[in-house]
């Protein structure tokens, strides 16, 4: 009985120790230049814990705690580092400064002590967005009287020396178009055939973005008939009503003078019988 009792608690001790054991990886995004703090959450330091801290699963060495003394290791990969490390000796949470694309990867922290626990932190170091660049990309120079010159205009949304970014335009809070790319140097075309809203361009990224609005009259040659170039259909249907009214209007006019003319020949012919008799 005592030999179950005791191969229980040994039992009991692994189970814990494999559950402290945290193999999930939590996602930290961060805009470059920011800083970040990754914490192993401890609910209670344990004095006698040993904490390190390595830049890639199992990687690179770059800070460690001991019973009693911090160390911060930043001269590896070429000091990218330098100075940019906090560990903060209560919490083992370790901060990194200034952050730059080049921090970007897993973090791995292994606290041992009677137990031995790993937690990663997959950083992902976002560049700051610049505003879009609006451009009219139609031709400046065509005849005035081609109707489709005039109601149509091209403009061209770009951004520059950023990547992993989205590239959208919107008709107010409409979503027209829209492309992931990765590429440093991006651009977004959108062709309109009306020239009556306000449009804006959108750059963005999982954590951030930027918007630059245009109104389109301000590029492009505004339509030389906005009734026809804007708003044909509401146009077509005023001009059906005014017909229809117009009509209406004559035919009321034409019944009134018929009706009038046969008034004025029935009292003359009563006229002209009362006078005979």
């Amino acid at each position: 009985m005592v030999d179950r009792f005791v191969l229980s608690c040994l039992c009991c001790c692994c189970l814990v120790g494999v559950l402290a054991d945290s193999n999930a990886v939590k996602s930290v995004p961060v805009t470059e230049g920011d800083s970040v703090t990754l914490n192993p959450d401890l609910s209670v330091k344990q004095s006698d814990n040993l904490i390190m801290w390595n830049f890639k699963t199992n990687g690179y060495l770059i800070a460690k705690i001991t019973t009693n003394h911090t160390s911060i290791i930043d001269d590896v990969l070429d000091g990218i580092f330098r100075d940019r490390l906090k560990l903060d000796h209560q919490t083992g949470s370790l901060t990194i400064t200034d952050i730059t694309t080049q921090h970007t990867g897993v973090y791995q922290v292994t606290i041992s002590s009677k137990t031995k626990s790993v937690y990663r932190f997959n950083v992902t170091v976002y560049a700051r967005l610049p505003v879009p660049v609006i451009i009219s990309n139609s031709p400046q120079n065509s005849s005035s009287s081609s109707s489709s010159s005039q109601q149509n205009c091209s403009l061209l949304c770009s951004v520059l020396n950023v990547g992993h970014v989205t590239l959208s335009w919107y008709k107010g809070n409409s979503l027209l178009s829209s492309i992931s790319v990765s590429d440093l140097n991006n651009s977004l075309s959108l062709r309109l055939g009306c020239l009556d809203d306000y449009y804006s361009c959108m750059v963005s990224n999982p954590i951030n973005n930027r918007t630059k609005y245009v109104n389109v009259t301000d590029l492009c040659r505004p339509c030389s008939d906005c009734a026809f170039c804007c708003h044909a259909s509401e146009a077509l249907v005023r001009l059906a009503l005014s017909v229809v009214v117009g009509v209406a209007t004559v035919a009321i006019v034409f019944y009134d003078i018929i009706t009038s003319r046969k008034g004025v020949n029935e009292r003359h012919h009563d006229l002209q019988y009362k006078t005979a008799s």
